[in-house]
């Protein structure tokens, strides 16, 4: 275990291949990997929320590809099936063994393409706030439409529309702040200014302002999967928030049908930042579904 330049505890890079991947880790005990979202986010996204995990659970928190402290890729391998493939390589390259995957947001996306790309690679998958394919995001639009109050709505629009020319980490945390309101249950959620500063550049954040850029114009990934849910073995927990804007709750519920192994916690108060909004039945929940399947 080393230390970054940052000083921050438990932190390395980790050789996968083409690149290398900055991650830290936190805990002891069964390997979970930690997936972010974004695209273009790092694992700040996470402050200390799953910390509450560490007392059984060695949580390795990962700088996804070309994000964050990781180092930079080729931008023709800012896909999902690079990121997907990059989760097995790292656990190969850190001698994990059996291990669990948790991804969040844009992370969930990558830890489902993980789950169907190379099945029974992780041991079990956690599906945070995600869907399993592009139709899911249909009415997101719509959800923006009849977004109030007026001025957030607005305020999320433009950052939107700010996203395909984001150049500096500067602009881009102005983009994720102007957008979370759309992601709490309560877009003036008064806990939002709080986790924004133990998430954002204050607290140690690097964005990735290029790589939001690729994937804004790219349908966010292109995430597909669908149809091939029903061939992952492992145990899968699919957790979405009720009042989830952008990955609806019924696209967690068709997640978990598909899957063999499906289990689904849908979180009533929540909209997209459920690790957030509802930190402890999240941090139990998840707890809960890796005691059982790791004993």
């Amino acid at each position: 275990m080393t230390t970054d330049e940052r000083g921050e505890p438990g932190s390395r890079y980790v050789p996968v291949g083409d690149t290398r991947l900055y991650v830290v880790e936190r805990g002891g005990g069964y390997p979970v990997i930690v997936l972010h979202g974004g695209p273009g986010l790092d694992h700040y996204e996470f402050a200390d929320y799953l910390d509450a995990l560490t007392d059984r659970y060695r949580l390795i928190f990962v700088d996804q590809r070309a994000q964050g402290r990781s180092d930079p890729a080729p931008e023709a391998t800012w896909t999902l099936e690079h990121m997907a493939r990059d989760v097995s390589a790292l656990a190969q390259a850190l001698g994990l063994g059996r291990y669990a995957v948790l991804g969040h947001s844009y992370g969930a996306f990558v830890a489902l393409q993980h789950a169907v790309l190379l099945p029974g690679d992780a041991a079990q998958t956690i599906v945070s706030s995600g869907v399993p394919s592009m139709r899911f995001l249909a009415d997101v639009e719509k959800n923006l439409a009849a977004f109030e109050p007026a001025d957030l709505r607005e305020q999320v629009k433009d950052s939107w529309a700010r996203e395909g020319s984001a150049q500096t980490q500067e602009e881009m945390e102005r983009i994720m702040a102007d957008q979370m309101p759309f992601h709490f249950a309560d877009p003036r959620d008064p806990r939002i200014p709080a986790y924004l500063a133990k998430s954002g550049m204050a607290a140690g954040a690097r964005y990735a302002p290029a790589v939001l850029r690729r994937f804004s114009q790219e349908a966010y990934g292109g995430i597909e999967v669908e149809d091939q849910l029903a061939n992952v073995p492992q145990p899968v927990l699919v957790l979405g928030g009720r009042h989830d804007r952008t990955c609806s709750a019924a696209a967690a519920e068709a997640t978990a049908q598909a899957l063999p192994n499906g289990e689904l916690c849908i979180f009533e108060h929540s909209g997209h930042m459920t690790f957030v909004e509802e930190n402890e039945g999240y941090v139990s929940t998840v707890r809960e579904f890796l005691d059982r399947h790791t004993a």
